[in-house]
């Protein structure tokens, strides 16, 4: 039995999952991954170190480490772990990576007889669910996996965007707002699919013919205060709302009279059978004057008739800023409808499963069962960065671990594979 054969069977019986054992050998946790599955040493770390590394942590969660790196010829030493000594290993563990942390921030000696100095391997410590960077998947994944094209790109078309029964509610909602009127605040963690839903209804609209005008201010530099960015003003709303309902109109100079004409506009375009919607990104971003403002433009009215519906989209600071105990927009807070995106937690093998039909390849071809449940428990809710099973995510990650299983020519992306990234 090959060494990282027998310490992948040591840590097992001893309780050591990978993030531990990574943090107590200081290095990276896929480097750990790479040893235990593979058989890859970690490069330019000296091996020497990372062995008595290794065998102290498996010393101290209570198992034996005699006979842990020998030779493959030589025969292999039974390793038993102490029965009973999950708390016992865990704070064991715990204040060896803390020692090793303490060893880190030292600077390593300098040997005279090196041409040049052994740098460290640079390692850091996370919690297991981390936000990965964006991950984009390779052409010899693709080749590797026969995928016609990758699962992750943005929909196409309306078959491409999924849709569970939360999300189903949600996208009716905002579609009735754009329709009939209404107030409605959608809020989502960043990758949720806020824009996703957006584009969706913009493209629900135009297949449907429905006499619907879309306003959308433009927010590419929008901040809560002009110091730090652009603030939306009521100003850039109606500015906004006249290019497109009357574009070729002469806009007032005053604003009293701005704002009288934009009310007639509206009034002309509903007695032509329009409805009016604005739409609001990274609404989040939006200073408390101009959001106590929107209540104004929802009390334009022909007659008993509400001329215009308004949809914010943005994160969960939002929901801060329109908290019923902020009195300094109560006004808005009393008419405006709040959902949430929910997070794909019980419907995370759905959304694989819809991906990848989409994409033309069975799921199962590619992602092992158990890995499905691997990837749950790395984005599993944490204290310290919450839930991260949203769409960009969970995208980022099955990528990531789906380059890692071409590269070490994988048939399928196995649960090892999705822990070690």
């Amino acid at each position: 039995m090959s060494a990282p054969l027998r310490l992948k069977r040591v840590m097992e019986s001893c309780g050591i999952t990978q993030g531990v054992m990574a943090a107590a050998a200081k290095i990276p946790r896929d480097a750990l991954n790479k040893l235990v599955n593979h058989g890859h040493w970690p490069p330019r770390v000296d091996r020497a170190a990372l062995r008595a590394r290794i065998m102290a942590a498996v010393k101290a969660a209570g198992g034996s480490h005699t006979g842990l790196f020998a030779t493959d010829r030589a025969p292999a030493v039974a390793i038993h772990a102490a029965p009973h000594a999950s708390h016992k290993t865990r704070r064991a563990l715990h204040e060896l990576a803390l020692a090793a942390a303490d060893l880190a921030k030292k600077k390593p000696p300098q040997r005279a007889n090196a041409a040049r100095a052994i740098a460290p391997t640079p390692t850091t410590v996370e919690d297991d669910a981390m936000l990965l960077r964006k991950q984009t998947l390779s052409p010899a994944t693709r080749q590797h996996f026969q995928l016609p094209r990758d699962p992750f790109e943005d929909p196409a078309t309306q078959e491409d965007v999924y849709l569970n029964s939360e999300l189903r509610y949600v996208r009716e909602s905002m579609y009735q707002v754009a329709r009939h009127g209404g107030f409605m605040g959608v809020i989502g963690e960043s990758g949720a699919g806020k824009s996703t839903l957006r584009m969706e209804l913009l493209d629900r609209i135009e297949r449907e013919a429905q006499s619907i005008i879309v306003i959308e201010p433009y927010v590419l530099a929008m901040e809560a205060q002009d110091k730090v960015g652009k603030t939306l003003r009521a100003t850039h709303i109606a500015e906004a709302m006249m290019a497109a309902i009357d574009p070729l109109a002469t806009i007032r100079s005053s604003p009293n009279a701005r704002f009288h004409q934009l009310h007639e506009s509206l009034k002309n375009s509903a007695r032509a059978g329009h409805s009016h919607v604005v739409i609001v990104e990274e609404a989040h971003c939006m200073p408390r004057q101009t959001l106590k403002h929107l209540k104004r433009f929802l009390e334009l009215r022909s007659g008993l008739k509400r001329l215009l519906s308004i949809i914010l989209l943005g994160q969960p600071e939002l929901l801060q800023i329109l908290s019923e105990h902020n009195p300094e927009v109560r006004e808005v807070v009393q008419r405006i409808e709040i959902v949430t995106l929910p997070a794909l937690s019980t419907d995370l093998g759905a959304y694989l499963k819809h991906r990848f039909a989409r994409a033309g390849v069975p799921l199962e071809k590619v992602v092992h069962a158990g890995a499905i449940d691997a990837l749950r428990e790395k984005l599993t809710p944490t204290r310290a960065t919450g839930t991260l099973l949203y769409p960009l995510a969970i995208a980022n990650a099955l990528t990531a671990a789906m380059n890692r299983a071409a590269e070490v020519q994988l048939p399928q992306v196995s649960a090892d594979v999705v822990r070690g990234i």
